[in-house]
């Protein structure tokens, strides 16, 4: 249903999108993740035709984004980070003017109103003026618009901002439901509301996509938690030394002790050759566990790599300055030159 292959985009000497590629299949719910400027809402705009790229394919449902952008408005429904409404309209103006636009069948345009404002719990504002409703309504709203033709394709950045606890989780039951019929790309920052509903995440950061994973096969991944207490360089590159490592992740050193994250390949367990590294170093083990990966643990490893402080060495201990040394004054005064005249 979403196919994406070499997008590029710049703007002017910047570049926000290098190179991506990734497909999203029918019925599938996909959590776009990344941090701010990564280039999610970027992709996004491209996606539904309402940013150029600059090289590279995307199509939605067969159709290109560049040269059948009509088709393509057909059949997705786009909720942006920050929802453009008409605050003097009414919701249910607002949406029947928006099924209107979006070419649904007059026939159908009162039962698509009804299952909108239904199923966004719009029902007991409906008559409101859009400019009088929170955040979290105006949200709906937006929801409700890109719901409103029925698209085969839902591409959605950020759904959930503004919204209250409850309705997080209403929203989040609604779209689990919506994607046994549609297609979903979720954009969000909040990692638990992915691992809710997602079957899959792409990682996207500095432009490019780090990593592209169902979330089974993400946390049927483990993990060896090692604390140690000794120099951290050494104790990194003692751990490299051993085989089958593949990845380790560094953690903040704290009263001497060395935290690290360490993967290694086919999932093989290597604590005991851990354990014998250390003690042949004198370093004491604070802790060896080896536990499954979570989503954040992938999501904080992708990132770490455009991490400005990863290779910062730790705050070196501040000393006080020296007090200057005293002064001796050799000026004379005029009776003093005086008193020295032979």
């Amino acid at each position: 249903m979403i196919e994406v292959e070499n997008l590029t985009k710049y703007f002017g000497p910047i570049m926000a999108i290098d190179r991506i590629s990734f497909k999203v299949g029918q019925g599938e719910i996909v959590g776009f993740l990344g941090l701010n400027g990564a280039g999610k809402t970027t992709t996004m705009r491209i996606l539904t035709s309402y940013l150029p790229a600059t090289s590279g394919i995307a199509r939605i449902a067969g159709f290109d984004v560049m040269l059948e952008s009509t088709e393509v408005r057909k059949n997705i429904g786009y909720l942006p980070e920050s929802v453009p409404l008409y605050p003097e309209m009414r919701v249910d103006e607002y949406l029947d003017f928006r099924a209107k636009l979006k070419g649904v069948p007059r026939s159908e345009r009162n039962e698509r109103l009804g299952f909108c404002l239904e199923r966004c719990r719009l029902v007991t504002v409906r008559r409101r003026l859009i400019g009088t409703l929170s955040k979290g309504y105006r949200q709906r709203v937006g929801l409700a618009d890109a719901m409103i033709h029925n698209p085969a394709i839902l591409i959605l950045d950020e759904p959930t901002a503004g919204l209250d606890p409850a309705q997080i989780r209403e929203t989040l039951a609604l779209l689990r439901e919506l994607g046994e019929s549609h297609t979903i790309l979720l954009s969000t920052h909040i990692l638990t509301e992915v691992e809710a509903i997602c079957e899959r995440v792409i990682i996207i950061s500095s432009g490019r996509i780090g990593l592209d994973k169902y979330l089974d096969d993400i946390e049927s991944e483990n993990v060896i938690l090692l604390e140690v207490r000794g120099p951290s360089d050494k104790v990194i590159n003692t751990v490299k030394g051993l085989g089958a490592v593949l990845a380790i992740q560094t953690h903040p050193v704290e009263d001497g002790v060395t935290k690290i994250d360490v993967r290694t390949a086919d999932d093989k367990d290597i604590r005991e050759e851990i354990s014998h590294a250390m003690a042949s170093k004198g370093w004491a083990i604070r802790r060896l566990e080896r536990k499954g990966r979570s989503l954040a643990d992938a999501f904080f490893e992708i990132l770490r790599v455009d991490d400005p402080l990863k290779d910062a060495p730790a705050a070196a201990e501040t000393k006080p300055a020296p007090a200057p040394a005293p002064t001796t004054d050799t000026t004379t005064t005029p009776s003093e030159k005086e008193a020295i005249q032979p």
